[in-house]
């Protein structure tokens, strides 16, 4: 057990306000840097690169697009080029150069309408295989991009015959252990959660956890899978041991009623895969640690194995702002650091502290 001056705390390290909505903030790898994305009330695109430094952030550069910008990725790019990939109001799929921003190094219409949700992997040394883009939308598909390969994207999952068309809202890489294996989660605006498997190209499983699906993410992309954390809108995230599948029942899972309204995401924790914050849409955030079972997994009645979930403990919490916190990010680099933008118009960059004594 923790001593309770042990517990991490949660602390706002410097504050900025934005004259525009921040729909996305991502530190840039292997910098002090981080790039906010949004729209200006005039309805064009916003992005941003900060710097911090001695306890401020100094804007170094603004750049205006025609459409505006819901989020942003590096995950499918090398560390020595870092470039980011962003998905648009308009549907469009954009890769841009930082240090030169204003015409995109790679552009593809991706979808009908707004993309919702991007992830990337294969870049930044994370996971072996292609470099590759997912993107979720409202137009109900999923779509996976190699930016090596012009127009069409390498995978496409869309409802099929007679399926109603659903709002794809998060999409997320995971199980990229080796050059074959790839899977993609996709949640959606009615409960649905869907695994498809890559390498077969086939959905591997699905569940439904009655409420809006806001946002997915693997404790891990470049491992055999492991968990996946799934949050929604009612303020309920759930944990699924993805180790075993049942043929029937699937993956076992925990769920926590967490926030009093919508769970906008979940990051975990790039140094210590089973620590991860959520954001909530009464601006604060919550600070949990997954503990394992003392057995993962158990034999049914039929002598089939089937999975263990664990539990989750809360570490903390701390109300930042009076609006939803859209978006988080912990940095890769430096255990604890962490920027967040909320619907006030702001971004926040974090500390965590006592991390390494949880």
């Amino acid at each position: 057990m923790s001593t309770p001056f042990e517990k991490p705390q949660i602390i706002a390290h410097v504050q900025r306000s934005l004259n525009y909505t921040v729909f996305d903030s991502k530190w840039i790898p292997c910098s002090a840097k981080f790039v906010c994305l949004g729209n200006y009330a005039r309805g064009t695109g916003v992005m941003q690169i900060y710097e911090v430094e001695h306890g401020e952030v100094k804007l170094i550069k603004e750049i205006e697009k025609a459409k505006p910008i819901k989020c942003g990725t590096f995950g499918a790019s090398s560390l020595q080029q870092r470039h980011i990939a962003t998905g648009d109001f308009d549907g469009n799929l954009n890769i841009w150069n930082l240090e030169m921003p204003d015409v995109s190094v790679y552009s593809v219409k991706a979808h009908k309408e707004i993309v919702n949700s991007i992830d990337g992997v294969g870049g930044l040394g994370i996971g072996d295989g292609a470099p590759e883009i997912v993107t979720g939308s409202r137009d109900g598909t999923v779509k996976v991009w190699d930016p090596r390969q012009k127009d069409s994207p390498v995978a496409n999952m869309e409802p099929g015959e007679g399926e109603a068309k659903r709002d794809c809202w998060t999409v997320a890489f995971g199980h990229a252990f080796n050059d074959q294996d790839r899977c993609v989660c996709a949640g959606y605006d009615n409960g649905d959660i869907k695994l498809f498997d890559l390498r077969n190209m086939s959905l591997r499983w699905e569940t439904n956890i009655k409420n809006g699906v806001c946002h997915v993410e693997f404790d891990r992309k470049d491992i055999n899978m492991n968990k996946l954390v799934a949050t929604s809108l009612e303020g309920k995230f759930h944990v699924f041991d993805m180790r075993t599948q049942h043929p029937t029942k699937g993956f076992d899972s925990v769920s926590e009623k967490a926030h009093k309204s919508t769970i906008w995401q979940v990051r975990h924790l790039p140094q210590n895969r089973d620590i991860f914050m959520t954001a909530g849409g009464a601006g604060n955030l919550h600070l949990w640690k997954y503990e394992y079972p003392a057995q993962r997994s158990k034999k049914d009645s039929d002598e089939v194995d089937m999975g263990v979930a664990g539990t989750v403990t809360l570490l903390q919490n701390v109300t930042l702002s009076t609006q939803p916190i859209a978006s988080l990010d912990w940095s890769p680099d430096k255990q604890g650091l962490c920027v967040c933008s909320a619907f006030d118009q702001s971004v926040r960059v974090l500390i965590v502290t006592k991390l390494n004594r949880v």
